[in-house]
């Protein structure tokens, strides 16, 4: 099995407001957002490629346009946790590339969430 990896990163601030008044988390709070995008095949394209990096530009568009630099909470229809973060981004881009398996999103060095199939 061959696997890949590419990383992006977009700055957004979001709420959880879900949370209890004493949770940090529940007062307005941004990251700087690394986002990391796995894929895997059995088998090379005919150029030696999981998938041409400069083919995942759609994905980096995507984050450009839609969530940096935007607060969360205001433009997804969900609560706005990493968790779910990964799984919306899963859901989005696995139609345009089959070969993705697995969501990464990272808020702060020390905190990764994880959506993978």
């Amino acid at each position: 099995m061959y696997k890949i990896s590419k990383q992006f990163s977009f700055s957004a601030s979001h709420v959880l407001d879900k949370l209890s008044d004493a949770h940090p988390c529940s007062r307005l709070h941004g990251h700087n957002y690394l986002v990391t995008v796995r894929f895997r095949s059995e088998t090379l394209d005919e150029f030696g490629f999981v998938k041409d990096y400069k083919d995942l530009v759609a994905i980096n568009d995507f984050l450009d346009r839609e969530w940096d630099h935007r607060h969360l909470n205001e433009i997804l229809p969900f609560h706005p946790t990493a968790e779910n973060l990964a799984r919306y981004l899963y859901d989005k881009f696995k139609p345009i590339y089959p070969e993705l398996y697995c969501v990464e999103i990272q808020e702060s060095p020390k905190t990764i969430a994880v959506y993978e199939t």
